[in-house]
């Protein structure tokens, strides 16, 4: 299956940049998620913990 995939892919100009860009994609969103959780507030994620919580005692 990969020498099917790969015989298709040689013949494409310029494919190799997709991996790039798809790696790129890739580290930059994990970087920025990983950003948001350091800088998150503490109080916004207890509050945001207790949401399932919340919704099941209000029933």
């Amino acid at each position: 299956m990969f020498k099917f995939v790969k015989g298709h892919m040689s013949s494409i100009e310029g494919v190799e940049i997709y991996p790039i860009i798809s790696l790129s994609i890739f580290f930059v969103f994990f970087v920025l998620l990983f950003w948001w959780v350091l800088t998150a507030k503490k109080d916004y994620i207890k509050k945001v913990s207790h949401f399932p919580l919340d919704n099941q005692e209000n029933e």
